[in-house]
């Protein structure tokens, strides 16, 4: 049962789309604080190794948990509510990990952090709510432009923050920084009815009947899967290789890389423009065909540090566009399901990311250098054989009279 939603508006203030996109960046590197921070966490709390890794990965698992038990309810409640309250948490969770005792409180905390950092994912369905079609590709590639650049700059700033004020001062920034966050969003962003009369537990079941009805939800979740697995694949081992140079260059050059990749991060609402005029997949094919091109790159020219940047604007360049396509053609599916169709698709997405820096890191242990950028590769071929395969089966479906469901 659906309530009736408010017809978006005929344009989208540019301002309100670029604070949508800060929210977003500023959210999301709560996930990414902590990484850079671990030697000191570690020395500060005593704890080292397994147990000291604990702290990024239940921060991945808290963030997981986020997308597929909160994100639902941007479905069924007022999101700009669901909002500014998830930012207030977010604040709490990062003032108990700025307070942390020791290592179990601050994976908890961790837990509790990324619990709470799903913002991103509730903004992203509310600008494609509020934009016109005509505009969505292009809006959603602006606030995915803006995640993407908290996730390269998070570990930036952590190392620079934590360098000169102490671990624990990122988290007092963080906190502080979601707390002014959520006044600016309730005063910004206009009211979102509910678009869908669930209750909790008809959301969640929905989403199984969602992927089991959507082919083109199955498709592009793939094709997410499978782009982030080859990014992570390479920024999971980019500093062991990094070290295992002659050089032996540190964290800090590995760092200065995400500056590198903002260039690509920078292109995504041109990408988003393009996909609005062209409602194909030429797009993703494109993308991940740079995917695929930027592997080759950093395995011929990765002994340079000039070529290794110049394969990190390619690889951020393709996983960004590719990303973008993949979320206009899911938005466009179900306006009603727009928080559920994320959540499928950006919880599939981050399986894959987990999975290829599993991937890579094995390929990196077994067989160095070439070993990842040969699973990247192998990752981003088999994307472009999924994309082949569905447009096929798409143009059967359309010979046959059933288009409408291929995509």
């Amino acid at each position: 049962m659906q309530t009736s939603s408010t017809p978006p508006p005929r344009s989208l203030r540019l301002g309100l789309v670029w604070l949508m996109a800060a929210s977003s960046g500023a959210t999301v590197a709560n996930l990414y604080y902590n990484q850079p921070l671990l030697g000191d966490i570690g020395r500060d709390l005593g704890a080292s190794g397994g147990s000291l890794g604990l702290v990024p990965t239940m921060t991945q698992v808290g963030y997981a948990a986020g997308m597929l038990l909160l994100v639902p309810l941007g479905d069924s409640h007022e999101r700009r509510r669901l909002i500014v309250v998830m930012a207030a948490l977010a604040s709490l969770a990062l003032l108990g990990a700025a307070l942390a005792p020791d290592l179990p409180w601050l994976i908890a905390a961790s837990f509790a952090v990324g619990i709470t950092s799903v913002v991103p994912q509730l903004l992203l369905p509310f600008a494609a709510q509020l934009a016109p079609d005509e505009q969505r590709g292009r809006v959603v590639g602006m606030v995915m432009s803006g995640l993407l650049i908290g996730i390269l700059l998070s570990r930036t700033v952590a190392g620079f923050v934590g360098t000169q004020l102490g671990w624990r001062a990122m988290f007092w920034v963080a906190a502080g920084l979601m707390l002014a966050q959520g006044p600016i969003l309730r005063l910004a962003l206009p009211a979102q009815p509910p678009v869908a009369a669930m209750s909790y537990p008809e959301l969640l079941r929905s989403l199984g009947r969602l992927a089991r009805t959507e082919p083109v939800l199955r498709l592009h979740s793939a094709l997410g899967a499978l782009t982030f697995g080859a990014f992570s694949a390479f920024w999971a081992t980019l500093a062991l290789y990094l070290q295992s140079m002659p050089e032996r260059h540190g964290p800090q050059v590995a760092g200065l890389f995400g500056l590198v990749g903002v260039a690509g991060a920078a292109a995504a609402p041109l990408v988003g423009r393009y996909a609005d005029v062209r409602g194909d997949r030429r797009i993703n094919a494109l993308a991940i065909g740079v995917l695929l091109a930027s592997f080759g790159v950093l395995f011929w020219l990765g002994s340079w540090l000039w070529g290794i940047a110049l394969g990190v604007v390619l690889l951020d360049l393709g996983a960004q566009a590719n990303q973008i396509s993949n979320q206009a053609r899911v938005y466009s599916l179900r306006p009603e399901a727009r928080s559920r169709m994320n959540t499928i698709y950006m919880t599939t997405y981050f399986v894959g990311g987990a999975a290829g820096a599993w991937f890579g890191t094995a390929a990196w242990t077994r067989w160095g250098w070439l070993g990842v950028c040969a699973a990247g590769g192998a990752m981003s071929a088999t994307a472009l054989g999924l994309l082949w395969a569905g447009a096929a089966r798409g143009a059967r479906a359309a010979r046959g009279g059933g288009g409408a469901g291929a995509g």
